[in-house]
């Protein structure tokens, strides 16, 4: 289950901006509709498209990063994290990502948590891609609700150091539900106290 738009990175700097890195805000996109509930958590500088009954996307129009998020519905309720990751195909995953990502290689698998769920997680690169530079997803999943949510990162290998750190904070503050709220792995700046006029 794939959803990246290599296309449209196509188009973004190769060097993540150092604001992009040291971000201090965030966005917060929730779903308004009953039926597709989540909540997406992101650094302030990036930009939402899309939501609805469609995916929703979020990229910095300045560095090669983005996400996706998909929501379907599944008929496997009984599904798990830990039993999807049991049952995961490294040949299958491999030949799936290298439709659009040439020579894709698995790297790491495990289980995450989102907010409120656990999802599967895994990542893995290519050294070749449609925009000529290496190239790395981040893979989550999981269900809810009867509802599947796939949420795929992708950024530019070389500025893993940077990238990383900012997908796996949109990763952990991800909820399949529209009321959460923020932030895990992020402390908020105490507000500065001013003096008393005289």
């Amino acid at each position: 289950m794939k959803h990246i738009s290599v296309a449209a990175l196509a188009t973004l700097s190769l060097v993540l901006a150092p604001s992009l890195a040291a971000a201090q805000s965030v966005n917060v996109t929730r779903s308004i509709l009953p039926t597709l509930p989540y909540t997406v958590i992101y650094p302030e500088g990036m930009v939402a498209s899309g939501g609805g009954g469609d995916p929703l996307t979020i990229n910095h129009p300045e560095a090669p990063l983005q996400c996706d998020l998909t929501v379907v519905p599944v008929e496997d309720t009984g599904w798990t994290a830990e039993a999807a990751l049991g049952a995961l195909d490294d040949a299958e995953v491999a030949a799936s990502w290298s439709e659009i990502m040439p020579g894709f290689a698995l790297g790491n698998k495990g289980t995450t948590p989102y907010q409120d769920a656990t999802a599967l997680i895994y990542d893995g690169s290519s050294p070749d891609s449609s925009m000529g530079v290496p190239l790395t997803v981040v893979h989550t999943e999981t269900v809810s609700n009867g509802r599947g949510y796939v949420l795929d990162c992708l950024y530019a290998t070389a500025e893993a150091a940077q990238a990383r750190p900012i997908v796996d904070f949109i990763i952990a503050n991800f909820a399949t539900r529209s009321d959460a709220g923020c932030c895990i792995g992020a402390e908020v700046a105490p507000e500065e106290e001013t003096a008393p006029a005289q």
